[in-house]
């Protein structure tokens, strides 16, 4: 399993808008194309989420994840925003990329906690915020998770 297996190019946004937490989620929840219910649902979730910790793992890399019902399969996209929002990370920066991973409650591949922790593993990585700072496509970041082996 790779991560490349659940990130398409129209799931990666290079510019992503928003000032806040909640416009960031709001800006990597449009990358999913699910209707506006379910959208509103998966907000919700994720905020409550948030309330419980800040997923801003720190080195500017935030993994704003949940699992529901209104998604039937493991949904991930990536975002950069620029400059970096205050998103409470637990080394205190502003964050620039975001991993969004949805899932629903019970999913028989299982996938949900091995993509978290692949994309931890990769955040890890010393050279990844440069390098994620640096693509210019999105074909060059599946091309960097290629070139990581994730």
């Amino acid at each position: 399993m790779q991560l490349r297996d659940y990130l398409s190019p129209q799931r990666i946004d290079l510019d992503l808008a928003g000032d806040s937490k909640d416009e960031i989620l709001r800006a990597l929840l449009a990358l999913l194309d699910l209707d506006r219910r379910s959208l509103g649902t998966l907000l919700r979730t994720l905020r409550r989420r948030e309330n419980l910790g800040s997923t801003g793992i720190g080195k500017r890399i935030a993994i704003p994840h949940c699992r529901s019902l209104v998604v039937n399969h493991l949904h991930l996209a990536y975002g950069r925003r620029p400059g970096g929002v205050d998103f409470e990370a637990i080394d205190g920066r502003p964050v620039s990329h975001f991993f969004l991973i949805v899932a629903p409650p019970l999913e028989v591949s299982g996938q949900y906690l091995p993509v978290l922790g692949k994309v931890a593993q990769f955040a890890r990585d010393p050279e990844v915020p440069a390098r994620l700072d640096a693509i210019a496509t999105p074909e060059e970041m599946l091309s960097l998770l290629d070139a990581k082996g994730i």
